[in-house]
């Protein structure tokens, strides 16, 4: 009779362990976990009856119940109204592991009005958004500054890091500012652009130790940041959706009694609310995401198919025609726009599925999309090489041809992995690794961009 009695003190610590897991989602309450802890108690005692012990009635018990994502589910469900009404507020005692969801709140509103303040100080150096070409060229280079540090302390704050912790996140940061101020940049040049466009890639993979809390070594924690990363957007498009609807009455309101608010839209709502934006959608991610986290995986099942679709039709059609890619900026920055988007689709592909399953449909149709888009670059790659060749390198054409040879490496030993996979030769653990592990491998190239480029150009 021992056993159970030894048994009995592991089998209420993971209880106490599943009910601690249960309650940081932010759609879970006391009275809830209450509810599903009777629940999980009701089915061990009947697992018991039918002669299971204590640690095999748990594990099947939980399993029952199911995962975490489906509870939220069903918790929206049976109460949708509660749990609508606390996008916004949360009822007392809601709290979480940094003090519940208004503090969260006020410390992300105070943040974005930071960083408004922040990108409209320059004008009292004279320095304007809507200005002459240098001026632009400023808030261009710096527009990343303006935004991604008071985000960095919205995460550091969060996760309560360490005070070495925050120096080694303030560095990138501080180290950025200098550089992007201190070159003397040609305005207008290649290597300004080229500097515009890959800082805020850079700072904002920076991003993910904050959002980690320190642990970027741990792949899952790489993982949960590129989902982040994907919510984040989506939050963010809507939010500028809306942005962009205010604007629009703004205008035309002001209009009906005869004046013009375009200087008010332009000079204030739109860059204000375009910073202020970025920590509202980060802060709305980190509160919602036990309600709606697997909106991005859905959208990953719509849109895998449909870019399967176009890559293979842009295929059909160059080889039909026999026209090749036309290297120009705006051409190549399209399509690494576009190969991005794909390895984004694979890896929230990777992160919906569950690692034991077997391959199935979508599988085969994701390693279409990869080869497609492998297929791609290739020509990309192709049409670079033979520009280098015509007329000698430039900043945006290296540029380019790393960003396509680092995406090509990563889809290629992602279709391989793939491959391997749905030929049931390996798990799908080794493809999430591989991406997970080539992210630096982008942050130390953008970092390449921002801080070498212009030195090994002379800053054109």
């Amino acid at each position: 009779m021992a056993a159970p009695d030894d048994g009995a003190p592991v089998v209420e610590a993971r209880i106490v362990e599943w009910r601690s897991y249960v309650r940081r989602q932010q759609a879970i309450h006391a009275v809830d976990a209450d509810e599903l802890e009777d629940h999980l108690r009701v089915q061990m005692a009947e697992l018991g009856k039918a002669g299971l012990d204590e640690e095999e009635a748990f594990l099947i018990a939980v399993k029952r119940i199911g995962q975490l994502d489906t509870l939220s589910r069903e918790f929206a469900r049976e109460y949708s109204d509660r749990l609508w009404k606390r996008l916004v507020l949360a009822s007392p005692g809601a709290g979480d592991e940094t003090g519940g969801w208004k503090t969260e709140g006020l410390v992300a509103v105070a943040l974005a009005i930071a960083a408004a303040v922040a990108i409209k100080l320059p004008e009292l150096f004279g320095l304007s958004i809507a200005g002459p070409k240098a001026d632009q060229a400023f808030y261009a280079r710096n527009f990343s500054l303006f935004v991604l540090p008071f985000l960095a302390g919205f995460f550091a704050w969060k996760r309560d890091l360490r005070p070495a912790q925050r120096w080694a996140l303030a560095t990138p940061f501080v180290a950025a500012a200098l550089l992007v101020n201190l070159y003397p940049f040609t305005t207008g040049g290649s290597t300004e652009s080229l500097e515009a466009i890959h800082l805020p890639m850079a700072l904002w993979l920076v991003l993910g130790f904050a959002y980690a809390g320190g642990r970027w070594r741990a792949h899952d924690q790489r993982m949960n940041y590129v989902r982040f990363s994907g919510e984040w957007f989506i939050y963010y498009a809507l939010i500028a959706l809306g942005g962009g609807v205010l604007m629009m009455f703004t205008t035309f309101i002001f209009r009906a009694i005869g004046l013009n608010a375009q200087a008010l839209v332009q000079a204030w709502i739109a860059p204000c609310g375009a910073v202020g934006a970025v920590i509202v959608a980060a802060w709305l991610v980190e509160a919602k995401q036990s309600i709606i986290e697997n909106l991005a995986p859905v959208l990953t099942i719509i849109f895998t198919p449909l870019f399967a679709i176009l890559l293979l039709g842009f295929l059909g059609t160059m080889a039909w025609t026999g026209k090749g890619i036309h290297v120009e900026r705006e051409a190549l920055i399209g399509f690494d726009l576009l190969l991005v988007l794909v390895v984004g689709l694979l890896l929230y592909a990777i992160s919906a599925r569950d690692p034991e399953a077997e391959p199935r449909f979508f599988d085969g149709l994701q390693l279409v999309l990869v080869i497609c888009a492998l297929a791609v670059d290739g020509f990309a790659l192709w049409a670079i090489a033979a520009r280098i060749t015509d007329f000698g390198f430039s900043p945006n054409r290296v540029a380019a041809l790393g960003e396509n040879v680092l995406l090509f490496v990563n889809l290629g030993w992602s279709a391989v992995l793939y491959a391997r996979f749905l030929g049931r030769r390996a798990a799908i653990a080794p493809l999430e690794r591989w991406q997970m592990s080539y992210l630096p491998v982008y942050l130390v190239w953008m970092w390449v961009v921002v801080a070498g480029f212009p030195l090994i150009f002379n800053f054109q």
